[in-house]
């Protein structure tokens, strides 16, 4: 297979004899260079910070959910003290994206049949998506799984704990792209959501602003 080219599978599937617990990770530790002086995570959407639309959705279906926090630690972990999240904090982030995914994953590898991850500045990712993940995973469609709308690759992407040890190990700001690319089970489920190719790199990013 053509690295970057994966298989698509498309609900509903096939109800699972046994349902897997999947822990969800949300990454929300990074420096926002492009965003300008603002911590784009703590940016106002509809009135709340952005990382709050990230997790709430993660929140909504999985039990429990760990939020990487670096960059304006104290702040991103006030602004979800309402949420039902644990906060663990990188002393790394500067590093790259790998190391907020290597902190996550440690949290989660004893207590998870599967891990989700999503990006703290993807605040357009419906509950549902992040449900169809964890259903397709049950039914054995592949591992990894990647969200994706219209056969294009997004975010969260859900992995099995045999990726665990090379997650923790991954290097620079690419977060856990190589291994996607070298795994043999790489699939896209097609969600229908168009929000899991949005994320918030710029002011003009965020939703309902044009400027």
């Amino acid at each position: 297979m053509t690295p970057g080219t994966y298989p698509v599978a498309e609900p509903p599937f096939p109800a699972a004899d046994t349902t897997p617990v999947v822990d969800g990770v949300v990454l929300a530790a990074g420096q926002s260079k492009r965003f300008g002086a603002q911590n784009k995570l703590l940016a106002p959407v509809e009135g709340i910070p952005l990382v709050c639309h990230a997790v709430a959705p993660v929140c909504t279906v999985l039990s429990r959910v760990v939020v990487v926090v670096g960059n304006d630690a104290d702040a991103v972990r006030d602004a979800l003290a309402d949420y039902p999240v644990e906060c663990v904090e990188n002393p790394d982030y500067a590093d790259g994206q790998a190391t907020s995914l290597a902190c996550g994953v440690e949290q989660i590898r004893f207590s998870a049949d599967g891990a989700l991850f999503a990006l703290g500045d993807m605040p357009a990712v419906d509950a549902a998506t992040v449900e169809l993940l964890c259903e397709a995973f049950a039914a054995g469609v592949g591992d990894p799984l990647v969200a994706a709308h219209n056969g294009h690759r997004g975010n969260p992407v859900l992995f099995g704990p045999q990726y665990f040890d090379q997650l923790a190990t991954q290097t620079g700001d690419t977060g856990g792209r190589p291994v996607l690319q070298s795994a043999p089970g790489t699939t896209l489920v097609e969600t229908g959501d168009r929000g899991v190719r949005r994320d918030v790199d710029h002011p003009s990013d965020l939703p309902g602003n044009s400027s």
